[in-house]
């Protein structure tokens, strides 16, 4: 806590060039800016290990149910193992699909949120898991 002969930090000023800007506007000031500590880093606070990890746009809403719509961007690491109700991108067909890894009577399965098990269309032996999905980006 803040004793009364210790300086507050300097609020970011409209002209920054860093990663955190001000802007004016009427009212109390936030009392968010006496915590002010610098920049900062997305790479620390998202990722893992930076050398398995990759971001990818997504298209189609086959995952929407689970948060993940079309035009969105998914953090995906190729280090981590995929377990049970991880959502992974896994090589189908030739081709990079989002999908849910789900254990059912005793196989691995993809499958969207449009499809239950039964309905889905490979069993993991079948198909190669490229990565494990570790965050969701939204454009708000």
């Amino acid at each position: 806590m803040f004793g009364m002969n210790t300086p507050k930090p300097p609020a970011p000023s409209a002209d920054s060039l860093g990663p955190v800007g001000a802007v004016e506007a009427m009212g109390f000031p936030s009392p968010a800016r006496d915590y002010y500590s610098g920049g900062i880093d997305l790479n620390r606070l998202l990722i893992h290990d930076r050398t398995s990890t990759f971001l990818m746009r997504v298209s189609g809403n086959s995952m929407a149910a689970s948060g993940i719509a079309h035009g969105d961007e998914v953090i995906v690491d190729r280090a981590l193992a995929p377990k049970d109700g991880s959502v992974v991108i896994a090589i189908l067909d030739g081709e990079l699909v989002i999908r849910r890894l789900v254990l059912h009577r005793g196989s691995m399965m993809l499958c969207s949120d449009e499809e239950t098990p039964e309905q889905a269309d490979a069993a993991v032996e079948e198909t190669s898991i490229w990565g494990v999905v570790t965050r969701c980006l939204h454009h708000v």
